[in-house]
């Protein structure tokens, strides 16, 4: 196979700005953390040639797998307010007044929020009826009557 297809500290060079290269075109991290492994198993390949494919591949996947994690960890610990923001798209609806869409029959119903319908929970109300939204959980709002004055 090394005749064929040398690994060379310039092989894993290259391979990792292709995958960098790949990354600013496919959505998400995974080929990015790719892309830097190859780079680093190159780096160790550029001072001890000798290394074995075996052990170069090894090294390259145990490098990636190591990146993926952390890289994972990190992100998931620093999410942005907007990003964090997008996840809960619902909860800035909590404490609007809504009008039941399907009447809310034995604790399920619908209510319409602007032009969207969702599913709602809480106490029985017929369609028409006012409701307040007191909470999400997932897409159903937690709701509960209005007293009218």
């Amino acid at each position: 196979m090394d005749a064929l297809f040398p690994l060379s500290h310039w092989t894993w060079w290259v391979a990792g700005v292709l995958l960098v290269m790949l990354e600013v075109v496919l959505p998400g991290t995974f080929l990015l953390w790719l892309g830097v492994s190859a780079g680093v198993v190159g780096v160790m390949v550029y001072f001890a040639p000798d290394l074995s494919p075996a052990i170069q591949f090894t090294l390259f996947a145990a490098l990636a797998l190591a990146a993926i994690l952390l890289s994972r960890r990190y992100l998931q610990k620093h999410r942005t307010a907007e990003q964090a923001a997008l996840s809960a798209r619902g909860a800035h609806y909590i404490g609007r007044v809504v009008t039941v869409e399907d009447a809310i029959d034995g604790g399920a119903g619908k209510v319409r929020v602007e032009d969207t319908v969702w599913r709602a929970q809480g106490a029985d109300a017929a369609a028409g009826a006012r409701v307040k939204i007191t909470g999400i959980t997932g897409a159903t709002f937690q709701v509960e009557p209005v007293e009218s004055t």
